[in-house]
């Protein structure tokens, strides 16, 4: 398993942006934003795989994973 399989992303619609907006919640660098919401997805992946690459040449461990059930069956409580 790609380590970016452990981060959540997230593409949802901004009111405010007017267009689609990707981010992870465990990951704090990168975004991305466009029209077309696949698009959009593909793109913030890519983003995904290439911030966990800088960890390691940062020196820097990779933050906790937040795609896991109990992540999922808290926010399904919600």
């Amino acid at each position: 398993m790609k380590d970016s399989a452990r981060y959540v992303k997230i593409v949802e619609w901004s009111e405010q942006d007017r267009c689609y907006v990707g981010s992870s919640p465990g990951l704090p660098y990168g975004g991305c934003r466009g029209d077309n919401e696949k698009q959009v997805f593909d793109e913030f992946c890519q983003i995904v795989e290439e911030t966990i690459a800088l960890y390691p040449t940062d020196n820097k461990p990779l933050p906790p994973p937040t795609s896991s059930r109990d992540l999922v069956n808290s926010l399904r409580a919600v």
